[in-house]
């Protein structure tokens, strides 16, 4: 059995084809639907950096609210992501995070991709590494 779309794609957090300008994109975008990464790091500071644009643009401050924008309704169970990503980080869905704060955004990132891919393949390295090019240092 291959790997999940995400995972094949360099892009765990299953970002969608858009016009930005993303750093670390593979030469060639063969997916129909999603962003391709030349390599992990490149998809995971993609992830993170959204996850930062949706607390500095956007004022999404919680588990609740970024997760209801990452995955909507109407293409997932978002409510049981929430529940999902808050028990990991050991939150309540509505309080306030801070995605700046290496301690919030690591397990948040693992949690996203755990739930998007059904699995989390990358080391603690590639993850940090994702982190900081994102400007996230541990």
């Amino acid at each position: 059995m291959s790997d999940p779309r995400g995972i094949r794609n360099n892009n765990p957090g299953n970002l969608r084809k858009s016009n930005d300008p993303w750093q670390g994109l593979a030469p060639e975008q063969t997916d129909p639907d999603f962003l391709q990464f030349a390599a992990p790091k490149w998809g995971i500071r993609a992830l993170a950096r959204t996850l930062i644009a949706y607390q500095d643009r956007m004022g999404l401050r919680s588990v609740k609210s970024i997760i209801y924008r990452w995955a909507p309704p109407t293409e997932n169970n978002t409510s049981a992501y929430i529940q999902s990503v808050a028990k990991n980080l050991g939150v309540q869905p509505d309080e306030p995070i801070n995605v700046h704060d290496y301690k919030i955004l690591q397990p948040l990132t693992l949690a996203i991709i755990t739930t998007e891919n059904g699995q989390q393949p990358y080391t603690d390295t590639e993850i940090d590494a994702g982190l900081v090019l994102a400007g996230v240092e541990p």
